[in-house]
């Protein structure tokens, strides 16, 4: 049983959850996201309540039951409040810039990285720290990690693109060799 799954959800005044024959659609304002449905998944809404339940009682319903319960929910409190991730940019010369629908990026190569920003998400960057904000959680994510994964952080200077508060290990590197 699935405890994530048996929780109901409920919908914020405001926020309209709609239920096709293959996807589950949440609205509020401009903000739209909607999800394909598994068949082996059967979601409800009633009186201002999502139930997420299991089609059958096979192995895989049950594990995609509290999946989709934590989907629906994602999606609901993301057209409320869009969900941001923040990224820092560290070492000497490295700067960000939204140039544009692109991110620009100067990471210490011989040219700048552009990377495409996409729909449904708004980049700013101020003081070398990049903010990732969205309704889609999946696709903030998505883009911080591929954006993250263009110059991790490395473990002699700490030089690199990392998230807000993510600690890295300091490497003592190379001690000079003793006169003998």
């Amino acid at each position: 049983m699935s405890r994530i799954g048996k929780q109901q959800i409920t919908i914020p005044a405001g926020t309209e959850v709609s239920i096709t024959s293959d996807a589950v659609i949440v609205k509020k304002g401009a903000a739209t996201l909607s999800k394909p449905m598994h068949p082996a998944i059967k979601i409800a809404v009633e009186n201002g309540i999502v139930a997420v339940n299991p089609a059958n009682n096979t192995r895989l319903a049950r594990a995609l039951w509290g999946t989709y319960a934590a989907h629906v929910k994602n999606m609901i409190s993301g057209v409320n409040t869009p969900f941001i991730k923040k990224l820092q940019v560290e070492g000497i010369g490295y700067k960000a810039e939204v140039a544009g629908k692109n991110l620009k990026l100067a990471l210490g190569f011989s040219h700048p990285v552009l990377v495409t920003i996409p729909d449904g998400l708004a980049v700013v960057v101020e003081k070398n720290i990049i903010s990732v904000a969205g309704a889609d959680k999946d696709s903030v994510g998505q883009f911080a990690a591929s954006v993250r994964e263009l110059k991790k952080p490395e473990p002699y200077k700490g030089k690199g693109i990392r998230y807000e508060g993510e600690v890295v290990r300091q490497k003592q590197g190379k001690k000079a060799a003793a006169a003998a």
